[in-house]
């Protein structure tokens, strides 16, 4: 049989549309867009078109979105960046985070304690949702930034952000979202959600790796991790990669107009893999909160090795993955799976299977049959 990928939440095919958009800025549109000529010019406005499609993924203002290399770029710049111009406004060195965060968003914060912030960790509830209320009892006078993601990479469960929006912003404090994940994939509004800013990746929506977005509310301040030219508003320095930043946009594009119809033919093939997964004796699914990503399953089977189940999936041509892929390789076991109160045997057991636009009911059916054979033999 054809291999099967089912890995979509640690990266996407390229869409050959958005494939076809990019071309001409690898062949022909191949000026500096900072240059005043027709080459660089032409390149400007393929930028230009592709900030507004990022814009309207999100319910933001072009002037608001800026390119960057990808997520972590983006939760790096917005985490150090408006904590740094908020400790050095006499606003504070405190920031609040959750346990279930991506490692962009955690190492960044671990850093910033090394610089002398105070970082308060939530817990999150058995299915990785973190309450509201601790958000605000967590806040302090002190308190320069939160920052808790739009939905898990490893399990699926999306936050409550507009609520805790509501809740910081009725504070006065700045509020930064990782949707990296969940982009391209729910319908996000940034005033709705009252964030001020927002991180995403085009490699997670089918679109090529190497760019991001970050939203940055109109007026929020945010020193700049780059320097150097004048590229983003003076913001974010560096010849602009109008290719990738094209693809970006189309895919944007793509995924906005597709997105209901995805969620729910995703939707209806998780449900049948779960129901037909559920037949194993010993299997355990992570977190069943109603609010979810659509294509994203996490499970064990008690008994079965995490290494020895992934290995024996990939020479049945299916891939899958631990968790997080930018976590992989890692000694220690997922401390997504930790913090919702899993023990470090149940969390090392763990697999997930996250379905995408090109996954067939075909190829739902073909894992499940394999994953309960494999059960079988232990």
């Amino acid at each position: 049989m054809k291999p099967v990928y089912l890995d979509y939440a640690a990266t996407t095919p390229l869409d050959t549309r958005v494939l076809t958009a990019m071309q001409p800025y690898l062949t022909e549109i191949y000026g500096n867009p900072s240059s005043l000529h027709s080459f660089g010019q032409a390149a400007r406005r393929g930028i230009a078109c592709a900030r507004e499609q990022a814009a309207a993924l999100i319910g933001a203002s072009p002037d608001e979105v800026f390119f960057t290399s990808g997520g972590t770029e983006s939760d790096n710049w917005a985490i150090r960046g408006i904590a740094e111009e908020r400790r050095a406004a006499g606003c504070g060195a405190h920031i609040v985070t959750s346990a279930v965060e991506h490692a962009a968003v955690r190492e960044t914060c671990r850093y910033l304690a090394r610089c002398g912030f105070t970082i308060t960790k939530l817990p999150v509830d058995g299915d990785g949702r973190v309450d509201p209320v601790a958000v605000e009892t967590a806040l302090r006078t002190d308190t320069a930034l939160v920052s808790i993601m739009t939905a898990n990479n490893e399990v699926g469960t999306i936050e409550p952000i507009a609520k805790i929006g509501q809740i910081v912003r009725a504070r006065g404090i700045p509020f930064h979202t990782d949707a990296v994940q969940a982009a391209g994939h729910i319908p996000l509004d940034v005033s709705a959600l009252h964030v001020d800013a927002l991180s995403f990746s085009a490699h997670k929506f089918c679109g090529p790796k190497g760019v991001g977005v970050l939203y940055l509310r109109r007026g929020m301040k945010c020193a700049p991790l780059l320097y150097g030219g004048a590229q983003e508003r003076d913001l974010r320095a560096g010849t602009e990669n109008a290719a990738a930043i094209v693809g970006c946009g189309r895919a944007a594009e793509i995924a906005r107009a597709e997105m209901g119809v995805e969620d729910e033919r995703l939707r209806a093939y998780t449900n049948l893999l779960r129901t037909k997964l559920s037949v194993i004796d010993g299997i355990v699914f992570h977190a069943a909160a109603q609010e979810r990503l659509a294509g994203i399953l996490n499970f064990g089977v008690r008994g079965i090795a995490q290494d020895s189940l992934l290995i024996r999936l990939d020479l049945e041509g299916f891939a899958v993955s631990a968790g997080s892929a930018c976590s992989a390789g890692a000694a220690h076991p997922s401390h997504v799976l930790t913090a919702l109160g899993f023990s470090d045997g149940e969390a090392r057991s763990a697999i997930r299977v996250s379905l995408g636009r090109f996954t067939e009911r075909e190829d739902v059916l073909a894992f499940a049959d394999a994953v309960i054979q494999i059960a079988e033999e232990y």
